[in-house]
């Protein structure tokens, strides 16, 4: 198999994962807040640096949440009764998404409360 088709059979099982996931409640809330911070991006013109920020916040968690979505799937496949291990591996990976989501929300904010005081104060 020459690595052009391994290429395109890679891009097709990664846009198969992302479809899936956008099958997910908490990854569908997450896309809508991208979409409005992308919004405000163009509200308040944000610099280059500013959007690659904004962007590596955004492409992170999401990627967090495909990968906890992913943790959960495997877990309640591997344990599909309760068991402590269980829990603690899916808490940890949401724990993961809630470090990733806190730490942009900051960022978001650093980037943007000084553009909306500028705006409209």
């Amino acid at each position: 198999m020459n690595s052009d088709k391994k290429l395109g059979i890679g891009l097709k099982f990664a846009l198969n994962g992302f479809r899936l996931g956008c099958t997910q409640r908490n990854f569908i809330i997450l896309l809508v807040i991208a979409g409005l911070v992308v919004v405000a991006g163009f509200l308040f013109p944000l610099t280059t640096t500013e959007w690659c920020i904004v962007l590596i916040c955004i492409a992170g968690v999401l990627s967090l949440e495909l990968l906890n979505s992913a943790i959960e799937l495997i877990v309640d496949q591997i344990s599909p009764e309760y068991s402590l291990f269980a829990k603690h591996a899916k808490d940890m990976a949401a724990g993961a998404v809630f470090i990733g989501a806190f730490a942009s929300a900051i960022i978001g904010l650093i980037i943007f409360v000084p553009k909306f005081i500028e705006t409209f104060l």
